[in-house]
């Protein structure tokens, strides 16, 4: 077999020595030479800080956010967006090692979604675009118009569940929404949570403040996740019963969550773990300022905001409201790495395989044989990641 591409590093979860191969845009074979030795990935004190040879490449699959609302100054909420804002933006991404993401639209008026889900549908015609962009995430506008659970939503376009609104959306969008948050305290919420699941668009619960039996009902209905569980929320929340503690307790729920070091304590952070170990995943919530400078601007999402030197973006009116994240997925996966919630090798996974298989559900995902050669190579050097290569279905999308 004449191989499209061959790839020699050391596999992201054993340290192993590996050759992948590459035909068809899929992995066709990987060859494992057998042996670890020092550099081995899980090893307790080199998976926190380092590789044995520091020239040697790792190899992981890439990285899959299903939370992106922008990046380096590209906003997707923007009406201004065009399909060179796109592609901008997710070639800026493939520097941070994502391979494959959800471009996320938020609440906002009727027509100003329908625009937004076209110019996206338009950028897809680029072959390597639409390897990049599997679906969409439509974050609200069902979603709850309390201050606190809204967050940085705009109130104006907060409203109930329709079918067949969204089904006008997903004409537009050519069937690509494949994941919805919203809020199921709206009457209606079962059944419209019930239709999208019949027609294969994933269901969300997230900027809620429902009840109890309003969340088993979305559950009941359909709805399989939460969006960044313990975010979205009031600033105080009766001891119990509350609806975070309703997620959090139910096994029907996956959850994605932001590690950035500003939306969840790492109390927190081990607390959902320790719950939804198998069936959690992160997110970035990356919004447009993300990659840029610090400093105070006027976002979309949340108006005046402030960035600060730290990475922490909020309101400028009310600084204990975020307004998004400014942290990549990559950022995310070292966070956890380097404050020993996870081994480097389960962050990753979190990061990649883990959200792949929700939305592709007993579907294999990763460093196998058959599957599409989404692929990351990088270095990995004291507490960061310096990515060098990226492949997506075997072609060169980054190479330093």
């Amino acid at each position: 077999m004449r191989a499209d591409l061959a790839l020699c590093g050391r596999h992201y979860q054993s340290g192993e020595r590996i050759r992948l191969i590459v035909k068809d845009g899929r992995i066709a074979s990987i060859e494992h030479d057998g042996a670890a030795d020092s550099a081995t990935a899980d090893d307790e004190a080199r998976s926190q800080s380092g590789v044995a040879t520091p020239e040697e490449l790792w190899i992981a699959p890439g990285l899959v956010d299903l939370q992106v609302n922008g990046y380096r100054g590209y906003d997707l909420n923007q009406l201004a967006l065009t399909t060179q804002n796109v592609r901008a933006m997710v070639e800026s991404l493939w520097e941070t090692g994502v391979t494959g993401l959800f471009p996320t639209i938020v609440t906002n008026a009727r027509a100003a979604t329908e625009a937004l889900l076209r110019t996206i549908v338009e950028a897809r015609r680029d072959p390597a675009i639409r390897a990049s962009i599997p679906g969409i995430h439509l974050e609200g506008p069902y979603i709850s118009s309390e201050d606190g659970p809204r967050g940085a939503h705009d109130k104006r376009y907060v409203r109930p569940p329709d079918w067949e609104e969204f089904l006008r959306w997903q004409d537009a969008a050519e069937g690509l929404v494949r994941l919805v948050t919203l809020s199921p305290e709206w009457p209606g919420a079962p059944d419209f949570i019930r239709r999208c699941a019949n027609s294969g668009v994933r269901v969300a619960i997230g900027h809620t403040a429902a009840s109890s039996k309003q969340i088993e009902a979305a559950v009941d209905a359909g709805a399989t996740l939460s969006t960044h569980l313990g975010n979205g929320a009031h600033k105080m929340l009766p001891r119990h019963p509350n609806y975070i503690w309703d997620q959090l307790a139910n096994d029907s729920l996956h959850a994605s969550f932001i590690a950035d070091g500003f939306h969840l304590p790492d109390s927190v952070i081990r607390v959902i773990l320790k719950m939804k170990l198998s069936t959690s995943f992160l997110v970035s919530d990356v919004v447009a300022l993300g990659g840029m400078p610090p400093g105070r601007y006027k976002s979309h999402i949340g108006g005046n905001v402030v960035l600060t030197e730290a990475g922490q973006l909020y309101m400028a009116e009310d600084p204990t409201l975020l307004a998004g994240s400014v942290s990549t997925l990559l950022q995310s996966v070292c966070n956890l790495a380097n404050k020993r919630i996870l081994h480097f090798s389960q962050a990753w996974d979190l990061a990649s395989t883990r959200p792949l298989r929700y939305i592709n559900p007993g579907v294999e995902r990763g460093l196998v044989e058959g599957e599409p050669a989404n692929i990351v190579c990088f270095h990995r050097r004291e507490t960061t990641v310096v990515v060098e290569h990226v492949f997506i279905e075997g072609k060169v999308m980054l190479s330093k």
